[in-house]
C-alpha cells in the first residue's frame, strides 16, 4: 500500500522525532526548517528536504507543523495561505485554547482544514503506540488523517472545539506537577529516615496506579453532579490524615507549603458545613 506523504515543518527534538516516526512507518516524508542544517541527518534517512515552505507546502495534503507556538506558526505561513488551501494543518505548537480556537478560524477563512494537537510524551516517546496525542478541531480531518497521524502514538480525538487540545495539555500538565510534587515531598519524608527513592517509589506507584486512579473515577461523576457524598471518606477525615502529614513533615523540616494547601481548602469547606462530604466537594473551594 502506498503511504500517506506528510511535510513536517520545523525541526527541534520533538520535530525530528515526528518526521523519523512518519519515515519508520513508511510515509513519504517532506521536511523543513528555518535552519537547512538540520534537515540533513533526517535526508540521510530518506526524508526529502523543501528549500521553501512553499515547496515544503506543495509536497502532500498533510502538513504537521512543529514551532515554537503559535505566533511563529502565523509567522512562518504568511504568504503561503493560497498554497495551504485544501490541505490540512496539524499545528503541533504549544499555547493557549483562545489561541488555537482564532487560529482555526484563520485556517477556515483561508479555505483549508485545521487540527490542533498536544504531545503529551517527551521526544523519545514519539511513535510508540502507548504514546497519546490529543486533537481537537475538523472531525473530519481527523478520521480522513487518523492513521497517518497514528504513526506518533496513540491519537485521541477531543472533537470539533479547536481549543481543547490545548486546554486539556494545560490540566493535565498541572496534574503531572501536583503528582510528581506530592511524589518528590513524600520521597523527601520517608527519606528523612533512611529510605532510598527507588524503595518508596514502587509502592508509591502502586498507591497511584490502583487506589487513586479509583478515587479519580469515583469522584468524576460527583463533580459533574455537584453532589459528593462521603461515604467513602469525609472531609473531617481527611484533614485528620492531614494534620500528620504536617507533624511528620515538621519533625523532619520537609517544606509544609504543599500539605498546607490541602488542609486549607480541607479546612475552608469545612468551616462552610460540608465536613461529611467526599475530597471531591474542593472543586468548589477551586472554583468559587
Amino acid at each position: 500500500m502506498t503511504r500517506e506523504a506528510v511535510t513536517v515543518l520545523g525541526l527541534g527534538a520533538m520535530g525530528t522525532a515526528l518526521a523519523d516516526a512518519f519515515l519508520a512507518a513508511g510515509h513519504p516524508t517532506t521536511v523543513w526548517n528555518r535552519s537547512p542544517a538540520r534537515t540533513e541527518a533526517l535526508a540521510s534517512r530518506g526524508a526529502l528536504r523543501a528549500d521553501t515552505v512553499a515547496h515544503a507546502l506543495a509536497a502532500g495534503r498533510l502538513v504537521v507543523a512543529c514551532v515554537l507556538d503559535y505566533a511563529a506558526l502565523r509567522e512562518l505561513l504568511a504568504g503561503n495561505e493560497e498554497a495551504l488551501a485544501g490541505k490540512v494543518l496539524v499545528n503541533l505548537a504549544s499555547g493557549s485554547p483562545e489561541q488555537a480556537r482564532e487560529t482555526a478560524g484563520w485556517a477556515a477563512g483561508c479555505g483549508f482544514e485545521y487540527l490542533d494537537g498536544a504531545i503529551m510524551i517527551t521526544p523519545p516517546g514519539i511513535g510508540k503506540p502507548e504514546s497519546m496525542l490529543l486533537y481537537s478541531g475538523s472531525p473530519e480531518a481527523f478520521e480522513r488523517h487518523r492513521g497517518t497521524l497514528a504513526a506518533l502514538g496513540d491519537p485521541l480525538d477531543l472533537g470539533p472545539d479547536a481549543g481543547l487540545a490545548c486546554l486539556y495539555d494545560t490540566a493535565l500538565l498541572g496534574l503531572m506537577w501536583s503528582s510528581l510534587s506530592g511524589w518528590l515531598h513524600g520521597t523527601a519524608l520517608v527519606g528523612a529516615d533512611g529510605v532510598p527513592a527507588s524503595t518508596f517509589t514502587p509502592v508509591a506507584n502502586r498507591w497511584l496506579s490502583g487506589a487513586v486512579t479509583g478515587f479519580l473515577t469515583r469522584y468524576a461523576p460527583q463533580a459533574d453532579a455537584g453532589d459528593y457524598p462521603g461515604d467513602d471518606a469525609s472531609l473531617n477525615v481527611h484533614l485528620a490524615a492531614m494534620e500528620h502529614l504536617l507533624h511528620a513533615s515538621r519533625a523532619r523540616g520537609i517544606d509544609t507549603a504543599l500539605p498546607e494547601l490541602f488542609q486549607r481548602h480541607a479546612e475552608q469547606a469545612i468551616a462552610a458545613g460540608h465536613g461529611a462530604d467526599s475530597y471531591a466537594r474542593l472543586i468548589e473551594e477551586l472554583t468559587r
